[in-house]
C-alpha cells in the first residue's frame, strides 16, 4: 500500500515541487553567498516545503505553492518589469507546473473540500503564462523604434552595369544597393519562388564535430545572365540566372579533412581584353591554398595563368601545415590585379604563416607586388631564399576600393595567436585590428587607422569598409567610409587619408587583471561622433534560460566569472567575452543606400566565455597536446576541437565558448538579434527592430522552437534596392525576409530550405523579372538546418 501511495500522481508531483524548491534553495543560496539576489531562498523554501505537503495530500501544500509562485512574480516584475521574454525562464514553467497543480486529478485528492479553491489558483497559473506571453510581444514591440524620419531618396545615382553584380557588394564599393525597382513595397508581397538549385555539395561525416564548421555562405556574382557560385568544398558553378540551369562545373577535388572551417563567400570575375587565350575568368581558391583561374565561358582552368591555371599561395611562407592558409573571402580584381590576404588557423601558435597581402597579374597570374607589414619598405621584394615575416595580423574578410582614388581598403586581424599579446612585435601593434589603404598599382600604404590597440579580443577588422559620398560641411562632396567592428562601433572615415569624419576619442579601459608579461592598452578608440551598436553591460537581471534553473545557473556563473565591461582583459581563469570575436557584426559588414545616405545593419548579441589556463593544466586535462614548436620537426598536433586555442609559445591556452545553459539556452536575454538603420547625415540611429523568431534556435537539440519574436541571432548581410526594400537572411530561423527601407516593417517573407546565412543578391534575367537569390545551406556556429540550395524568387509571370 505504501509502494503505491509514492507512485500517485500527487506524490509524483509533489516531489518535482520539492525538488525545485530544494534546487532553489542550494544553488540560490549559493547565488546569495557570492553576491547575488537571496530572493531564491525565501520562494525556494516555500517550493520546498509545498511539495512536502502535497505528497502528504495537505490542502497547505498547494496554498503554499500559490502564495510562493505570488512571491517570485513580485520579484520577477521587481527585477525586469514587464518584459515578458526577461520574465519567461522566471515564471512560464512554474506557472505550468502550478497549471497541473490545479487540475483535477490533482485538486481532489490533496484539496478534499476545497476544490474551487484549486480551481480558482489555476486561472492565476494560466493567467501569468498569459502575462509572460503578451508582456513578451508587448517589448518586442516597444523595442520597434522610430528615433527620426528617414531622409528622402534623392536623383538617381548614375551607375555602370546596373543589372550585374560582379563583387560581394555588386560593385568594388562595397554598398550592396541595387538600382533596380521592379520589386516595391506595394508588390513584395506577391514573391513567390522562381527556381531552386541543389549543388550535391553536402555536409560530410565529421565536419560538423567538435567545433568544425561547414557553411554554404556565398554571395553569387553576375556577369550578363550567368551567376557563378563556390561550395564550402571549393567547387565553382554557373548557372543560367534566369532559369537557374547549371551550364559548368570545376572541381578542383582537394582533400578538405584538415580544414576547421569549411566555407566560400565568393568569387571574382575578370576580363581582359588584351588576354586572347583567356579574356573572361573566374578566380577562386582551393582549400590547399592554390588560386585558380577558370575560362567563365567553359569552366576550364586557364592554361596560360600560372601553371596550367593554378598559382600557389604558400611561396615563400615557410611551414604550412594542412588547414592553416586558405582564403574564405572574395578575392578583388582591379587594374589588371587579383588581390588577395587569406585566413589563418589563429590562436594556434606564434610565428604562424604570414599575413602578408598580394596582388598577382589577372592575365599570367605573376605576382605584381606584396605588402608585408614586417618588411621594411613594406612592398619591397623579396630576396632569393626569403620568406614573408611570420606571425602578422591577416586580412582574411572581403575587401573594397575606390578605383578613382587607385586604392584597395585591407581590414586586418591580429597577430598570432588572438588571446596573449605579450610577444607581439612593434609592427604588429602598429596594424593589428587596423584598416590599411594600399595603392592598387604599388602596394605602398597611403594610411591605415586602428580600430583596436593591442587587441587581445579577437576583434578583428572582418570586413572591407563601405564607401559612399556625404555632404560636407561647406556644400562640397566627401569621400567617406564606414567601418563595421566586431565591438558594434562604427567608424566614419576620410577615405582618402583615413582621417575621422566623426569624433573618435581615447576611452580609458581596464588593464588588470592580466596575465604575466602583458601590457593592455590603457584607452580604446571610441567613435562618439557616431551611434554605438554594442550591447550595454551585462547585469544579474540579464540572465537567462530556458527554465528557471538554468538561469539560476547562469546568475552564478555571471557572479563567478571575471567580468569588467567590453574590455575585460583575458587572465587565467574564465571570464566573459561580450561582445566576442562572432562580434556585434561579423564578415557581412553593412549595407548603404547612396540616395539616402542610409546604412543598413543587422546585429547579433550572445556573450562567450574565456577561460585561459596554463599549458600543462591544458595539456593535463586532454584539451592539447605538447608540441616543441616550429623547429621541431614534429607534425602540428590539432587541439581537441575548435573552441581550444594552445597559442603555442605563450604558456597559455585559451577556450572560447558560447555562453550557453547545459540545456542549450543563452545566457543572456533577448533581443538577440536586431535590424538597425543610421542617416549617414544626421549621423544617428533612424530606426532599429528586432529581427528573427526563435522558430528553429537549437535548445534542447531541436529545431521545432516556438517562433517567439525575440529577435534572433544573425551571420549573413543584408542588400537595399532603390525601390526602398531591404531583403536579409541571415537569421537563424531559416527565413528570408523582406523590409521596408523607410519604416523598418517587415512586409514579406519566405521559408527557406535550409539556413540563410549568406548575403542575398538581386538583377533582372533576360525574361525581364527581377531575381532575389540566396545561399540556403546553414552555418555549423548557429547550428541552423544544413543543405546545399540556392533559392530564386521572383514577382508572378504577367
Amino acid at each position: 500500500m505504501q509502494k503505491k501511495f509514492w507512485f500517485t500522481l500527487p506524490a509524483i508531483t509533489g516531489i518535482v515541487v520539492s525538488l525545485f524548491g530544494l534546487a532553489f534553495l542550494v544553488l540560490g543560496g549559493w547565488l546569495a553567498t557570492l553576491g547575488g539576489t537571496p530572493w531564491y531562498l525565501i520562494f525556494g523554501a516555500g517550493f520546498f516545503l509545498s511539495g512536502i505537503f502535497i505528497v502528504k495530500r495537505r490542502p497547505a501544500g498547494l496554498w503554499l505553492y500559490l502564495l510562493s509562485f505570488l512571491i517570485c512574480v513580485a520579484w520577477s516584475l521587481y527585477e525586469v518589469g514587464l518584459d515578458g521574454w526577461k520574465l519567461m525562464p522566471r515564471l512560464f514553467a512554474l506557472a505550468v507546473l502550478g497549471v497541473w497543480c490545479s487540475l483535477p486529478w490533482i485538486v481532489r485528492p490533496v484539496m478534499h473540500t476545497q476544490r474551487r479553491a484549486g480551481t480558482l489558483a489555476g486561472v492565476v497559473y494560466l493567467a501569468a503564462i498569459v502575462l509572460v506571453f503578451w508582456s513578451g510581444w508587448h517589448v518586442t514591440a516597444t523595442r520597434f523604434v522610430h528615433h527620426q524620419p528617414v531622409p528622402a531618396a534623392q536623383a538617381a545615382i548614375a551607375t555602370d552595369n546596373d543589372n550585374d553584380w560582379q563583387h560581394y557588394g555588386r560593385t568594388r564599393d562595397g554598398q550592396r544597393f541595387s538600382p533596380l525597382t521592379q520589386i516595391t513595397p506595394a508588390n513584395v508581397s506577391q514573391l513567390q519562388p522562381a527556381w531552386q538549385f541543389h549543388t550535391g555539395d553536402t555536409l560530410r561525416k565529421g565536419e560538423d564535430k567538435a567545433g568544425r564548421e561547414f557553411s554554404f555562405e556565398v554571395t553569387p556574382i553576375k556577369v550578363g545572365n550567368t551567376l557563378f557560385i563556390c561550395t564550402p568544398h571549393r567547387q565553382v558553378i554557373a548557372l543560367d540566372a534566369t532559369s537557374g540551369k547549371q551550364r559548368w562545373k570545376f572541381d578542383p577535388k582537394v582533400d578538405t579533412s584538415a580544414n576547421e572551417y569549411l566555407a566560400c563567400r565568393g568569387v571574382a570575375y575578370s576580363k581582359a581584353v588584351d588576354d586572347s587565350t583567356c579574356p573572361e575568368k573566374i578566380i577562386t581558391t582551393t582549400s590547399d591554398a592554390r588560386m585558380v583561374a577558370l575560362n567563365a565561358q567553359t569552366g576550364e582552368p586557364c592554361a596560360s595563368f600560372g601553371n596550367k591555371g593554378y598559382v600557389s599561395l604558400t611561396d615563400h611562407m615557410g611551414q604550412v601545415p594542412p588547414g592553416f592558409h586558405f582564403i574564405t573571402s572574395q578575392p578583388m580584381v582591379m587594374e589588371g590585379r587579383i588581390v588577395l590576404g587569406g585566413w589563418i588557423y589563429d590562436n594556434q601558435t606564434t610565428g604562424e604563416p604570414s599575413g602578408v597581402v598580394r596582388a598577382y597579374d589577372v592575365k599570367t597570374g605573376q605576382l605584381s607586388w606584396a605588402w608585408d607589414l614586417g618588411r621594411t619598405p613594406q612592398n619591397a621584394p623579396l630576396k632569393p631564399g626569403e620568406e614573408y615575416t611570420h606571425g602578422t595580423p591577416n586580412g582574411w574578410g572581403t575587401y573594397t576600393a575606390d578605383e578613382k582614388l587607385g586604392l584597395i581598403y585591407i581590414p586586418l586581424g591580429n597577430a598570432t595567436p588572438d588571446y596573449y599579446g605579450g610577444k607581439r612585435r612593434p609592427f604588429d601593434e602598429k596594424y593589428s585590428s587596423a584598416l590599411v589603404a594600399l595603392d592598387i598599382h604599388t602596394g605602398e600604404e597611403r594610411w591605415h587607422f586602428q580600430t583596436v590597440h593591442h587587441d587581445v579580443w579577437d576583434f578583428d577588422v572582418p570586413v572591407g569598409p563601405t564607401l559612399v559620398d556625404l555632404p560636407g560641411k561647406n556644400g562640397e562632396t566627401v569621400p567617406a567610409l564606414v567601418q563595421t567592428t566586431k565591438m558594434g562601433k562604427l567608424f566614419l572615415l576620410d577615405r582618402r587619408n583615413g582621417k575621422p569624419l566623426a569624433q573618435v576619442d581615447e576611452k580609458p579601459v581596464p588593464t588588470s587583471p592580466s596575465l604575466p608579461g602583458e601590457h593592455l592598452s590603457p584607452t580604446q578608440p571610441d567613435p562618439v561622433g557616431m551611434p554605438s551598436l554594442a550591447p550595454p553591460n551585462l547585469e544579474e537581471t540579464d540572465m537567462w534560460g530556458a527554465t528557471p534553473i538554468d538561469q539560476l545557473i547562469c546568475r552564478i556563473q555571471f557572479h563567478r566569472y571575471r567580468y569588467q565591461g567590453q574590455y575585460t582583459p583575458p587572465a587565467e581563469g574564465t571570464s566573459i567575452a561580450y561582445p566576442a570575436f562572432d562580434g556585434v557584426m561579423d564578415w557581412y559588414g553593412a549595407s548603404v543606400d547612396p540616395q539616402r545616405h542610409l546604412l543598413i545593419a543587422n546585429t547579433s548579441y550572445i556573450p562567450f566565455t574565456m577561460e585561459l589556463m596554463k599549458h600543462d593544466e591544458a595539456i593535463k586535462q586532454g584539451l592539447m597536446k605538447p608540441w616543441a614548436g616550429w623547429a621541431s620537426g614534429q607534425s602540428y598536433p590539432k587541439p581537441k576541437e575548435f573552441a581550444v586555442g594552445p597559442q603555442y609559445g605563450t604558456g597559455w591556452a585559451a577556450v572560447v565558448k558560447p555562453w550557453l545553459t547545459a540545456l542549450g539556452a543563452p545566457c543572456s536575454a533577448p533581443p538577440w538579434g536586431k535590424l538597425i538603420a543610421i542617416d549617414l547625415n544626421t549621423r544617428k540611429i533612424a530606426w532599429e527592430r528586432p529581427a528573427g523568431t526563435t522558430r528553429n534556435m537549437n535548445i534542447f537539440g531541436t529545431h521545432t522552437n516556438a517562433p517567439l519574436p525575440t529577435g534572433i541571432f544573425m551571420m549573413g548581410g543584408n542588400i537595399i534596392t532603390r525601390s526602398g526594400l531591404i531583403f536579409m537572411g541571415a537569421t537563424a530561423d531559416n527565413y528570408l525576409r523582406a523590409f521596408d527601407e523607410a519604416t523598418g516593417h517587415e512586409l514579406w517573407k519566405a521559408k527557406l530550405p535550409a539556413g540563410g546565412q549568406a548575403t542575398p543578391m538581386t538583377y533582372t534575367g533576360k525574361d525581364g523579372r527581377q531575381y532575389v537569390v540566396i545561399a540556403a545551406g546553414g552555418h555549423g556556429g548557429l547550428g541552423t538546418t544544413s543543405g546545399d540550395a540556392l533559392v530564386a524568387y521572383a514577382l508572378p509571370k504577367e
